[in-house]
């Protein structure tokens, strides 16, 4: 059984049926769930005015539970980033809490990580995991309750995935054909690498929450200083807004810098054919092959859906592709 405690540092929580029902669900696994006096707070679209947000963040810093969980993300993390004591955080994830959230938490989890050094948790929220009945019996995904088990008992020391076969849009003429693969694959995908990549630090998260920290402080280290393996994941953007983030963090001279790119998953967006003309998500992917050396892998069960994985941000790992099979180890 774990001490988990639950609070709000983002949007307020809209939907307060899966609010009851995550907890309920982390309380039915055997954890004993404490929530933050604020955990339900409201002003504007916030989960309570900046201020409470702060505090409610040194609240789960100073709670001594095994893991801090968001109720869910949303916006509000950005704003509040000046704020924040992160060697108090730092300090509280030494002792043993993890921090332990996605989407809008990836600004806080990249602060946190250029400032300190401290890793943290990209995996469920209460509302959006643990609050959602899509398995047959009514339970969150089984797949997502696994791997926070794991990071719970200690034992989460990796995480692999299938990659996808992908059809990559026909090149234009001014991309040759040679350049729309991954560096060190065969044209168009048609021979599997077999590869490894050690002691990189895996960062990333939502791909417009990491693009909105260009140019700021709370940037870290391993976005520019080529130690990093990137991942990144979006929801309700359009192909073409995703291009768009990827185009000012390759201008800004992050792209170039990492060891690997691995798309997450991007959902909840609608394509509008007489406009896009073919153009979808795979143009996007095989437009930046042509722009870094990297790999860029996709496929990762990570981002806004139910099958995710839990990842450390910040931490060393090793990511090693045999064909289409991927694996990202720690620890």
């Amino acid at each position: 059984m774990s001490h988990i405690y639950v609070y709000s540092p983002s949007s307020r929580v809209v939907d307060k049926a899966a609010f009851k029902r995550g907890i309920k669900r982390l309380q039915s696994l055997g954890h004993d769930v404490e929530l933050d006096a604020d955990v339900l707070s409201g002003y504007l679209r916030f989960a309570g005015d900046d201020a409470s947000r702060i505090a409610a963040i040194h609240r789960a810093a100073a709670s001594g539970a095994d893991v801090a969980l968001t109720s869910r993300g949303g916006y509000g993390i950005s704003r509040i980033l000046g704020g924040i004591d992160y060697k108090a955080v730092a300090k509280s994830i030494a002792k043993g809490t993890l921090f332990v959230g996605y989407s809008d938490f990836t600004a806080f989890q990249c602060a946190l990580l250029a400032k300190t050094g401290a890793s943290s948790w990209a995996g469920p929220s209460v509302c959006g995991d643990f609050g959602q009945m899509v398995e047959k019996d009514g339970a969150p995904d089984c797949i997502m309750e696994a791997c926070f088990d794991d990071l719970l008992v200690g034992q989460g020391e990796g995480t692999g995935w299938r990659l996808p076969i992908e059809k990559p849009v026909l090149p234009s003429k001014t991309i040759a054909a040679e350049a729309v693969n991954t560096p060190g694959n065969a044209k168009l995908n048609t021979q599997k690498p077999s590869y490894a990549i050690n002691s990189a630090t895996l960062w990333g998260g939502n791909l417009s929450v990491l693009t909105s920290l260009v140019g700021t402080p709370y940037l870290p280290v391993c976005a520019t200083d080529k130690s990093g393996i990137l991942f990144i994941e979006d929801v309700a953007e359009h192909p073409y807004r995703i291009e768009r983030n990827l185009t000012q963090l390759l201008h800004a001279g992050v792209l170039g810098k990492q060891k690997a790119i691995i798309f997450g998953q991007f959902t909840n967006y609608k394509l509008f054919p007489k406009a896009d003309k073919g153009y979808k998500l795979q143009s996007v992917v095989d437009w930046l092959r042509t722009q870094v050396k990297c790999p860029v892998l996709t496929g990762l069960p990570m981002g806004h859906v139910a099958t995710k994985v839990t990842l450390p941000i910040g931490q060393k790992v090793t990511l090693a592709v045999d064909e289409r099979d991927a694996l990202l180890v720690w620890g």
